[in-house]
């Protein structure tokens, strides 16, 4: 053996040796242990690998145990039970089911209120990726009461939440940087999409186009891992009716691209009206003077009511999309009072109809009035309804050949785009939960016209436009997201010149010849802000002896010509410089000096970001 061989299995065996000890302290698991030895046996993208594979794994897992909780007890609900037990239970357990999921939040979880995808975001960029360790099961314990016992949400965000949490603690617990931390938050998202949908193409485009907007990444295997992880435990464990599947569909005809232009605009517009009221409902609780449990109890009562009206809005409301596209969409009828009419045309189209205008009410009731959910499902709910109302439409007005399994199928994918902004997401999850890759042609016009048609309104989806507006999340925009990782209060220079305002020019000068600063603070007794002081200000006057002590102070001072809060955006701070043309700024906080930030400080701590942030290593 060389000495060059010695040496590195020395420093091998030292820093296994380290890390054993360090754990052992603090008793570790046994799994621990043994992963940290294979990170000090590994290279870096032989573990990211690993890594990859490992989350995966687990948050596949978590995916795949929510999915079924939640499926058996709808099943239960649905098929198990009398009519009449069935009315009561759809006014009973979504109100229970909103109620208590608050009171766990408000009793376990200390209010905990983000969630979501802008909640990873969030973490992406304001918190280094670091997220709590409690969203690894609170996510999945909040969601499984809230959808399980019939809140009309999606079960996907929870576990993208959930898988994103997994990935970021992973890193965390084996002292990963930065981009590592990021790649495997994703990879676990990207897992839990995967297991909840059977599709690993889906998951990769949900991580690259929603999570990872804005970050620069070479690293890509072990997303892909983490995807197909999660998709072979969805497909070993999960059953065919637990799937989000759809076998029976009817092949792409060219001649009926009319039917899916006319759909495809319907989705544009659908799907931004499905937005716009849910962010007036998420406004109309936030204006509410109410405590979170009576926001729950009327965001329960309302969804109660809806169940009860509507029984496809019960829960996720994949059965019913189940219906639709395999014939039987007399079966959703069923469930509900209709039942004792007789089955007609026009009480299906206007059934299907209000079904499709009043799920946003059902899903924002839902999510803000206190329960755990997402999007995800409302939007391929809302438009599997709308593809199918849109069919029985043209089959009503005697047109021929119409694609009814196709529209539905297809208007999914249409109204996900344009309300998640994620149509390559949308085209491959369709694609591979109908095994529909002949209607990729179809697929593709509809989910990249919605898409656009909610771009020419917003071009920032507008669940995240508050966030984005405010550096709090990535954007396209690079130079800005570097921007937003910067931190005010890291860069408030605090040790400043200051000056009573009733001081001298004397005093002043001397406080100068001691300085190296060329602004000086004027400050009251209470170091409340009075004004400022350049030098410029005073080098007229400076080296007249005679007025040193007939002028004052306050005869110098200005006002500053902008306030800079610790709080404030680095965005903001540096259009406030520019638009002062100036080099510093005072920060108060309730009026009181803080210090100072200048351009110069903030240029050299971007410039140390732009490395890090453009190193492939």
């Amino acid at each position: 053996m060389s000495e060059f061989s010695r040496i590195r299995k020395y420093h091998s065996f030292f820093r296994f040796k380290q890390d054993f000890e360090r754990y052992s302290l603090k008793r570790a698991r046994s799994y621990e242990i043994i992963i940290h030895w294979l990170h000090s046996k590994l290279n870096r993208n032989q573990f990211l690998i690993l890594s990859g594979i490992l989350v995966g794994t687990a948050a596949g897992l978590a995916g795949v145990v929510l999915k079924m909780l939640v499926h058996y007890i709808h099943y239960i609900i649905t098929y198990k039970v009398h009519f009449s037990t069935q009315v009561i239970f759809y006014i009973l357990f979504p109100f229970l089911g909103i109620v208590l999921t608050t009171l766990m939040v408000i009793w376990f979880f200390k209010g905990e209120s983000r969630k979501g995808i802008p909640a990873i975001l969030y973490e992406i960029a304001q918190n280094s990726s670091l997220v709590a360790p409690v969203k690894m099961y609170s996510q999945v314990l909040q969601s499984a009461i809230t959808v399980g016992l019939g809140g009309s949400a999606g079960l996907e965000s929870p576990i993208a939440v959930t898988g994103a949490a997994l990935g970021s603690n992973y890193a965390r617990t084996y002292h990963l940087g930065y981009k590592e931390r990021t790649l495997l938050l994703a990879a676990g998202a990207t897992a839990g999409i995967a297991a909840a949908f059977n599709a690993p193409i889906a998951g990769t485009m949900f991580a690259f186009e929603i999570l990872l907007t804005g970050v620069v990444f070479s690293d890509f295997i072990p997303l892909i891992l983490a995807a197909v992880c999660g998709s072979l435990l969805s497909k070993i464990i999960l059953q065919e009716e637990v799937l989000f599947h759809f076998q029976s569909r009817q092949p792409f005809n060219y001649h009926n691209v009319p039917y899916y232009l006319i759909l495809a605009i319907l989705c544009g517009l659908y799907a931004r009206y499905f937005v716009v009221f849910s962010q007036r409902i998420e406004h109309f609780f936030q204006r509410l003077n109410w405590n979170k449990l009576q926001k729950a109890m009327l965001g329960g009562a309302v969804v109660s009511v809806l169940c009860v009206v509507m029984p496809p809005m019960f829960g996720e409301g994949y059965q019913s999309i189940k219906q639709l596209v395999n014939g039987d969409a007399g079966n959703i009828i069923q469930h509900s009072f209709l039942r004792y009419l007789p089955l007609q045309n026009w009480i299906l189209l206007v059934f299907t109809g209000f079904v499709c205008l009043l799920k946003v009410f059902a899903t924002s009731f839902t999510i803000h009035g206190g329960g755990n959910g997402g999007n995800f499902a409302p939007s391929l709910f809302a438009g599997g309804f709308l593809g199918y109302f849109f069919a029985v439409v043209c089959t009503q007005l005697g047109m021929d050949d119409v694609p009814i399994v196709n529209l539905v199928i297809v208007g999914m994918a249409g109204v996900m785009a344009g309300v998640l902004y994620a149509p390559l997401t949308a085209i491959f999850l369709i694609a591979e939960s109908s095994y529909g890759y002949d209607l990729f042609i179809p697929l593709m016009i509809v989910s990249t016209t919605s898409f656009l048609i909610g771009k020419w309104f917003s071009p920032i989806s507008p669940d995240l436009k508050e966030l984005a507006e405010a550096g709090k999340i990535f954007t396209r925009e690079h130079d800005r997201n570097i921007l937003s990782m910067l931190r005010i209060e890291e860069l408030i220079e605090r040790d400043v010149q200051q000056i009573d305002i009733n001081a001298s020019l004397r005093q002043l000068v001397e406080l100068v010849k001691q300085g190296k600063r060329n602004m000086v603070a004027v400050i009251n007794q209470q170091r409340f802000l009075e004004g400022v002081i350049t030098l410029e200000d005073i080098r007229p006057i400076m080296f007249n002896p005679a007025l040193y002590d007939t002028v004052t102070v306050k005869e110098l001072m200005k006002a500053p010509p902008a306030l800079i809060h610790p709080g404030d955006s680095a965005a903001y701070v540096i259009r406030k410089l520019d638009e002062a043309h100036v080099w510093n700024l005072p920060v108060v906080q309730h009026n009181r000096l803080v210090g100072f930030v200048s351009k110069s400080g903030i240029l050299n701590r971007y410039r140390q970001l732009l490395q890090e942030y453009s190193d492939s290593e």
